[in-house]
């Protein structure tokens, strides 16, 4: 008994084809579908916003409004230097008349005054910039690297104006030439001075620590792509 020869190369082909002869349109399913693969996923990533669909202005846009955003901001400066010069205690000083020079000097050497002034200017700078993002949150809520660094020059911008305008608004800062006008052991106030220029900070990093904050727990959230694959089709049995 003699092993069965293969088939002629002919007839093993259309044997050994796939799918079988004759096992009818479903059973090119899985091809076609492999064929229609890239352009459906590509349709159905173009209804997630991938290729199709605008997410958000562009980078020309978003810089646009953070320079908005700063200059709004640092306006808010004058406010903040009109405040601090009102609430700002006042640093007595005395001049006196020594061996025919004036000199001036502190009225009350233990007093904190001077702490005081330097103390009014970081909590109106931490108020400033709570209130400086939150409302530049609540403006745009989608934030940006370009609308947190606009917000953060805002604010260094606006506490360097405060600065400026308070020392502008205070007393004089000849204080030889006042103590000559209000006259010897007259007690006068000292000019506005900022001792601890960290202060200057304050504003800025409130608002930064915040307005990131703020979008990290009430931002919006990108939506998460769906990959889209058609129904499996197992090959015909054999």
């Amino acid at each position: 008994m003699t092993a069965p020869l293969n088939p002629p190369p002919h007839e093993r082909s259309a044997q050994d084809s796939w799918p079988p002869p004759g096992a009818g349109p479903g059973a090119h399913g899985s091809q076609a579908h492999e064929a229609e693969a890239p352009g459906s996923q590509q349709a159905e990533y173009a209804g997630h916003g991938w290729y199709g669909q605008d997410d958000g202005p562009g980078m020309r846009t978003e810089v646009r409004e953070a320079g908005v955003v700063a200059v709004a901001v640092a306006l808010g400066g004058v406010l903040l230097g009109v405040l601090w010069w009102w609430l700002a205690p006042h640093v007595p000083l005395v001049g006196d008349v020594v061996e025919g020079n004036w000199v001036v000097y502190l009225k009350d050497t233990e007093g904190e005054q001077a702490v005081g002034v330097d103390g009014t200017f970081t909590l109106l700078g931490l108020a400033f910039g709570v209130v400086s993002a939150l409302v530049v949150f609540l403006l745009r809520r989608r934030g940006g690297v370009p609308l947190v660094v606009g917000l953060a020059v805002g604010g260094l911008l606006g506490s360097l104006l405060a600065w400026r305008v308070g020392v502008w608004l205070g007393p004089a800062e000849d204080v030889v030439a006042h103590a000559r006008d209000v006259g010897r052991g007259v007690t006068f106030s000292a000019p506005l001075r900022l001792g601890a220029k960290g202060a200057l900070l304050a504003w800025p990093f409130a608002a930064l620590v915040l307005h990131l904050g703020l979008t990290a727990l009430f931002g919006p959230r990108d939506p998460e792509p769906e990959f889209g694959h058609g129904p499996y089709e197992a090959p015909p049995a054999a």
